[in-house]
């Protein structure tokens, strides 16, 4: 080195620069997500350890540059090793191909020639000639998206807190379509929405037995590395009506007995999208579940980002025939929700940059509050809560956190809103959703079960890392579904963090699928299988 030009010592100490500054980067942000801290500096694990990959690539590139030109090694040693990296990596890539990410941005590598598991599931359209009945409703219905009230609760039954001496028993588990959608389970039926190859369905299985009764097939196919395969929104049962949103925004009405198609909706034609800026703009699929209020079905419109734009649009649930729309901002993929809050009855959804509450008989906007987000990035998932009698909880992942606000009706009709509190750092729930019980907010917060005191926005505890799994409460108890598919049964209560009961494996592979609770019975799925469980019940 010391027969080298000055400008050849340059070079070699700003290589080592370079590595010195992205190691310090890399660590720092991994430090800053550590349970210790828990302050992510990007403000969501995910975007985080994908920055820290990249650090950690220019640090390895660096380290190479350095070996390879300016090392003390024999020359073919210097050459030799780079190379044989280089080549490592190759066939690794030829061989392997990334087939999806999970909740924290980790890749999942499948063989590459290997054909996406949907692909080998039949796909021809099953019809029940016999006929099923979706018009009997019992107690134990779990009819859409979170719930018979689509607030995260059950409590229709009374669950033991005893698995180990009354473990949950299996009923059954098979193969499924690929998809992030839950069931809506009905008098013993559950329906759902999966991807077979090149065809999106909507199917109803036998809830004791798995057998698949009816199924309606639609030549549809969405795929994304980062958001997965498959329809994501959970259909809707009432009156013995199915009521579905395909990932390319086909609105469906179909009679529950069979399956077949009573009306439809092309809502991005209808709103002036073409496919490709359907995708372009809603770029994870459309997410969002039907709601029922009264004579109305009520699903998130969308539009143009620079054109005429739709917040919410309702349709008559008998005939398809649009009774009115409401608001102008952009879907994203929170669902819609019905409560009467400040003594008004109103629609509530987080759209893809604000919350808003509208009238049910017109769909005009009561009032409207930022929620930042942009649905092709950083986007709302999580549903608005009710907090009756006048306040409505929100949040979100990516950093934004969990906020609270209070309705006061006002002269004219309208509302105000004024924040009770916003805390970046609780119930950053991304694609989850919260229960609400006793005065406290349980949810997963980056994917640890958090609990804060509703009334201050402060964190009681917060503990067991879950990662991006969904929750479901009954009573005194909430059920966790981890994204690895493990099932957790965990008290909700303030006193105590460490508060497992007990737990079971109930399904294989990466699982985002919020879940149904029929009476005794567990219904669960994930883009690969579906199960059924009996949970013991006291008596």
């Amino acid at each position: 080195m010391s027969e080298k030009t000055g400008n050849q010592l340059i070079f070699p100490r700003g290589i080592w620069a370079l590595f010195v500054v992205c190691l310090i980067l890399a660590i720092w942000l991994q430090m800053s997500q550590a349970p210790i801290l828990d302050r992510p500096v990007l403000g969501d694990r995910g975007a985080t350890n994908v920055i820290t990959f990249g650090l950690f690539l220019v640090c390895g590139l660096t380290s190479g540059v350095w070996f390879a030109f300016f090392g003390a090694f024999d020359k073919k040693l210097r050459l030799g090793v780079p190379l044989a990296l280089v080549g490592v990596v190759v066939v690794f890539f030829t061989l392997f191909r990334i087939d999806s990410v999970g909740g924290e941005m980790a890749p999942h590598f499948v063989w590459r020639f290997a054909d996406a598991s949907d692909h080998a599931l039949a796909v021809s359209a099953v019809d029940s000639m016999g006929g099923i009945d979706l018009t009997t409703t019992n107690p134990w219905d779990f009819p859409q998206f979170l719930g018979p009230s689509r607030d995260l609760s059950v409590d229709s039954v009374v669950l033991s807190r005893d698995w180990e001496s009354e473990p949950p028993e299996m009923m059954w588990r098979q193969p499924i379509g690929a998809g992030w959608s839950s069931f809506a389970v009905v008098n013993g039926y559950a329906v759902t929405q999966e991807q077979r190859g090149n065809i999106e369905m909507i199917t109803c299985y036998e809830i004791e037995t798995g057998a698949l009764v009816w199924s309606y097939t639609i030549e549809n196919r969405f795929e994304s590395i980062v958001a997965g395969t498959g329809p994501r929104a959970t259909p809707t049962v009432h009156e013995g009506i199915v009521y579905a949103l395909t990932t390319n925004g086909l609105f469906l009405a179909l009679d529950g007995t069979n399956g077949r198609l009573l009306w439809q909706h092309n809502l991005p034609a209808k709103y002036g999208m073409s496919p490709k800026q359907e995708l372009a703009t809603v770029s994870y699929g459309r997410a969002n579940s039907p709601l029922i209020a009264g004579p109305l079905v009520i699903v998130p419109a969308g539009g143009l980002p620079h054109g005429r734009l739709v917040t919410l649009v309702a349709f008559d649930k008998k005939n398809g025939k649009k009774i009115w729309e409401g608001g102008n901002q952009q879907i994203s993929y929170s669902s819609p929700a019905i409560a009467t809050l400040a003594g008004v009855e109103q629609v509530l959804i987080v759209s893809e940059a604000a919350a808003s509450g509208h009238y049910l008989e017109s769909g005009e906007v009561l009032w409207q509050v930022p929620r930042p987000g942009r649905t092709n990035a950083d986007p709302n998932v999580s549903q608005a809560v009710a907090v009756p009698p006048n306040r409505v909880f929100v949040s979100k992942g990516y950093g934004l956190g969990g906020a609270l606000f209070e309705l006061t009706a006002q002269p004219g009709g309208n509302m105000s809103v004024q924040e009770v509190w916003a805390n970046s750092r609780v119930l950053r729930t991304k694609f989850t959703n919260v229960t609400i019980y006793d005065g406290y907010i349980y949810g997963l917060s980056d994917g640890i079960l958090e609990c804060v005191d509703l009334e201050t926005g402060k964190r009681v505890w917060k503990h067991g890392r879950y990662h991006h799994g969904q929750i479901l409460r009954s009573h005194d108890l909430l059920i966790v579904l981890s994204e690895d598919g493990e099932v957790f049964l965990v008290e909700a209560t303030p006193e105590r963090r460490d508060n497992v009961l007990g737990s079971f494996e109930a399904l294989l592979g990466k699982t985002w699928n919020s879940f149904a609770l029929y009476g005794p019975y567990l219904v669960v799925r994930n883009a690969e299988e579906a199960a059924v469980y009996r949970l013991p019940l006291v008596n």
